[in-house]
């Protein structure tokens, strides 16, 4: 379905209007976005429509290669998102309370949110034919939950008896070119300790291919009723994990010129370690997965700090965080409080009551929550609160409050910041 025709472009010249379906292109039918971006490339089209009434126009076109015909679809994929059958035994959406938007609830494991949004996919939900679709299309790199590479371990971890194969699907990928990056979920007990070295000693095998891998703490809230009881990491076992993978990092970077393998930044965190500076982390292979953002959030913050001349006007003002990060913020605040006297700010670790004490990222914090933490205190002149707990180009929170419904009920600005060590400094001074 077009949703939209923009302005000047072919589709508009023909009579494409919103409200008309797409139906071929030279002969193909059109499945998804990667068929419709794949066979518009072509100079010479002969494309289907099918007109509200069921009229079908066919419409010849001549064009450059890379000029686009300007149609908007009504959704990103052009398709369905493919749905998880795993049962995993860490799955965080299983986690979730009741009550919630319903989107929340979908369980999403598709190759092609993988490559358009950064997504990690399991594999266990694709047929043969979609893994030689992303052959066919090139479409790298592909984002891979691994959790674990022994066979029978994934099996067990999934609950799907297809996650046995993920190191002949992987072999297939790296054999046509395709890069991968992956995430293990450690489970305390289950896939750390040896079972995290073998996977790492497997998976090492297709660098270069092979961009990343992430070793991330299973997340727990207090919504796990009927499901495998799982013990949280505590910070003895966070510095024993963090040894674990410097360890290998040092080994691969010597074998290959890479770390290849990262710890998530939640581990530095419950650990009370200071991350590697930014430099380690390879360009970041896996920023989009929270792996080296406090890296790069200080060394951005730091630059800009060290740049900033111009005194700031003397006020106070809030900064909300989770509770994971409120020493790492904490830091950076009194920085600038020592470089700008007349500056003010307190910082508010919010603690997550709706998921619980374990979730202590603020990416999952509720507008209820701060709410309640907030009130409690004299906030200054304004709120800084981070943008990662906002819906994606929006101003609600996960619970569905507005920024402005909690400005109202604090009788004070609340201001979204962005996630980078620029915007954070921006926003204070």
């Amino acid at each position: 379905m077009i949703n939209q025709v923009e302005e000047n472009s072919i589709a508009n010249e023909l009579g494409i209007e919103p409200g008309d379906r797409l139906i071929s292109i030279n002969g193909h039918s059109v499945m998804d976005v990667f068929d419709y971006r794949y066979l518009q490339k072509n100079e010479y089209l002969s494309i289907l429509i099918e007109k509200p009434d069921g009229e079908e126009w066919e419409l010849e076109i001549e064009k450059d290669e890379d000029e686009e015909l300007g149609m908007v679809f009504d959704s990103g994929l052009m398709d369905a998102p493919t749905s998880c059958r795993n049962k995993c035994i860490f799955c965080f959406i299983d986690q979730l309370p009741s009550g919630m938007r319903q989107s929340l609830y979908f369980k999403d494991d598709d190759a092609r949110l993988g490559f358009l949004q950064g997504n990690y996919v399991t594999l266990t939900n694709m047929s043969d034919t979609e893994l030689d679709r992303i052959i066919y299309y090139h479409l790298s790199p592909v984002n891979i939950s691994v959790h674990t590479t022994d066979p029978q371990l994934r099996v067990h971890m999934l609950k799907n008896p297809g996650a046995s194969r993920l190191i002949q699907q992987i072999e297939k990928l790296c054999s046509a070119g395709i890069e991968m990056n992956y995430q293990i979920v450690l489970c305390k007990g289950i896939n750390d300790s040896t079972r995290l070295d073998e996977s790492i000693a497997t998976l090492r095998r297709f660098i270069p291919r092979a961009r990343s891998l992430s070793v991330v703490p299973v997340g727990l809230t207090r919504h796990r009723g009927g499901l495998l009881e799982l013990d949280p990491f505590s910070a003895a076992d966070a510095e024993a994990v963090l040894r674990q993978v410097e360890g290998w990092q040092r080994k691969l970077r010597v074998e290959h010129g890479i770390a290849f393998v990262f710890a998530a930044d939640e581990f530095y965190l419950l650990a009370n370690c200071e991350p590697p500076p930014a430099l380690d982390y390879d360009g970041f292979p896996q920023i989009e997965n929270g792996v080296g953002m406090l890296a790069l959030f200080s060394d951005e913050f730091h630059r800009a700090l060290n740049r900033r001349r111009k005194p700031p006007q003397k006020r106070k003002q809030t900064v909300v965080t989770g509770m994971a990060a409120y020493n790492f913020i904490t830091k950076l605040v009194h920085n600038v409080e020592g470089k700008f006297p007349g500056l003010e700010v307190q910082v508010i670790p919010v603690e997550n009551k709706l998921f619980g004490r374990l979730i202590t990222v603020s990416g999952l914090l509720t507008g209820k929550d701060i709410l309640s933490t907030l009130k409690k205190y004299d906030l200054g002149s304004r709120v800084l609160i981070p943008r990662n707990a906002l819906r994606a180009d929006d101003s609600v929170l996960l619970d569905d409050m507005d920024l402005c419904d909690l400005s109202r009920a604090l009788d004070v600005s609340v201001k979204a910041v962005d996630t980078t060590g620029s915007s954070f400094l921006k926003a204070l001074v």
